[in-house]
């Protein structure tokens, strides 16, 4: 799974064990930004060439074509755009921000963290550094720290959407499953077009053996991104235990079409196939 997107900055009952298996990959796997190469095409990365070379000292400039590369996936020349703003413009908290971004993308958290925090030093109430070191610390299963920065995100920023999301997440892995639902729920409130906090909190549901809501929930995941396998596979797990197998099936398979690893997916129709009851590998 995907943590709430990441973001450049310009400047116990039968359930509980199938859904402790759901909440682990709901947590560990947010990992990545939507690849979108039309931030990187030839045409607009020319653009931001011309600006460059019309104001070679302009550190927005190389913030501004390192943010285009990271959106694209060039990771190493995204580096050396946001190397370059802060060799020009040490203070600038953005540019330590999206360097950190990268990192976390690159799987280097020890340096991404340390950019998070020198953003924090310029800016201490930036909430997207707050939101990025938490998410580099809840990877890092240091969840007291990551924690700690969320709270902080959300005392600056209460309409902060991914600051309740992730903060919902560390909940779930630590089973305050309440705690978790409240979180999901708000930042659903404050981001309604998202899948993810509907994903995470049907996984919640599924914890606390509330089928019927979580079927609900990962039934508006997948309207919001029909392309997510963990949510049509969370929802065949719902519809198992609300004893529809057919329908179960077709929600596995779905996620099988986008994601042939999807183990979730693999596990509910090898349950479906021997007639397991959803659980039973559990007691």
């Amino acid at each position: 799974m995907r943590e709430a997107r990441l973001r450049f900055s310009a400047m116990a009952g039968p359930l509980t064990a199938v859904a402790l298996l759901l909440a682990g990959c709901q947590s560990s796997g947010v990992s990545g930004v939507k690849i979108d190469r039309s931030a990187g095409s030839a045409a607009n990365i020319e653009s931001l060439n011309a600006v460059i070379d019309a104001n070679p000292r302009d550190a927005a400039a190389y913030n501004t074509r390192g943010i285009a590369y990271g959106r694209a996936g060039r990771l190493e020349k995204a580096l050396s755009d946001f190397d370059t703003a802060l060799k020009l413009s040490p203070d600038s908290y953005q540019s330590y921000a999206n360097r950190a971004l990268v990192y976390r993308r690159m799987g280097d958290l020890n340096r991404a963290i340390a950019d998070y925090s020198a953003a924090l030093r310029i800016k201490p109430d930036y909430a997207t550094a707050l939101v990025g070191r938490g998410n580099a610390y809840r990877q890092q299963k240091r969840d007291t720290l990551a924690l700690a920065d969320f709270d902080a995100a959300i005392r600056v920023d209460s309409g902060n959407a991914r600051a309740f999301h992730n903060r919902g997440l560390i909940y779930q892995a630590q089973g305050r499953h309440t705690q978790a639902i409240e979180d999901f729920a708000t930042a659903i409130g404050l981001d309604p077009n998202a899948a993810e906090p509907y994903i995470a909190r049907g996984v919640s549901y599924l914890a606390v053996n509330d089928p019927k809501a979580a079927f609900s929930d990962l039934s508006d995941a997948v309207n919001r991104d029909k392309r997510s396998a963990m949510a049509w596979a969370n929802r065949g797990v719902a519809l198992e235990a609300l004893g529809k197998p057919n329908d179960a099936r077709r929600s596995y398979n779905r996620a099988l079409g986008i994601d042939p690893s999807n183990e979730i997916a693999r596990t509910g129709i090898g349950r479906l196939n021997t007639g397991t009851p959803l659980g039973a590998a559990a007691r």
